[in-house]
């Protein structure tokens, strides 16, 4: 068994204008620096073993202050849980892609559908406990993942059979995921509280 806390990434000025970053490399802002900084004070009361990151800066990035607040090795990049690709979407106001496309589910040319992108982030998390157990077997080890908002709901979403997230809930700059893994098993332990 591996713990496994996904992080979404501090603020960015795109999240504060409630634009679509998709895979587009928009770094943290100041408010972002402090969002990893109270997401690490959050994980301070349990051990943690590894630090893994998207290859995205404001994801990176909040890994980092993360990794260093807790002692941690610097974080090991999963090219796996870096952003939905948006496609045409990138760049769009949310209110704007939600009036021409309806929901996060349509069809947009270019874009990964949030299926896929739950795949893609299953398999790097099962990847990451098969590593982790073969380290540190018959012992669980604890990791935390630093994504994004579009691949932590499509976990969610997933692991919950579609009931989690509720219609309309943001997951939170900074907000902390709990999931347990074990061979071909993916479950969620607890999730952050949701704006």
């Amino acid at each position: 068994m591996t713990l496994l806390t996904l992080v979404r990434h501090g603020q960015t000025d795109w999240n504060l204008e409630r634009r679509i970053q998709g895979t587009t490399d928009i770094p943290l802002n100041d408010t972002g620096r402090a969002d990893a900084r109270v997401a690490a004070d959050r994980l301070s009361g349990t051990a943690h073993h590894r630090i893994y990151s998207s290859p995205l800066s404001r994801a990176r990035e909040t890994a980092e202050i993360i990794a260093e607040q807790l002692g941690l090795e610097p974080p090991t990049i999963v090219h796996d849980v870096r952003e939905r690709e948006f496609g045409e979407g990138e760049g769009m106001l949310v209110a704007d892609y939600i009036e021409k496309y309806g929901d996060w589910h349509a069809e947009v040319p270019g874009a990964e559908s949030l299926h896929e992108v739950g795949l893609r982030a299953m398999s790097a998390l099962h990847r990451i406990a098969r590593e982790a157990r073969r380290r540190s077997a018959p012992i669980a080890e604890s990791v935390i993942v630093v994504a994004h908002g579009g691949v932590i709901r499509a976990l969610i979403d997933h692991v919950s059979g579609g009931t989690l997230p509720r219609h309309g809930e943001v997951l939170a700059n900074g907000s902390v995921h709990r999931f347990e893994a074990s061979p071909d098993s993916l479950r969620l332990l607890e999730e952050s509280v949701l704006l």
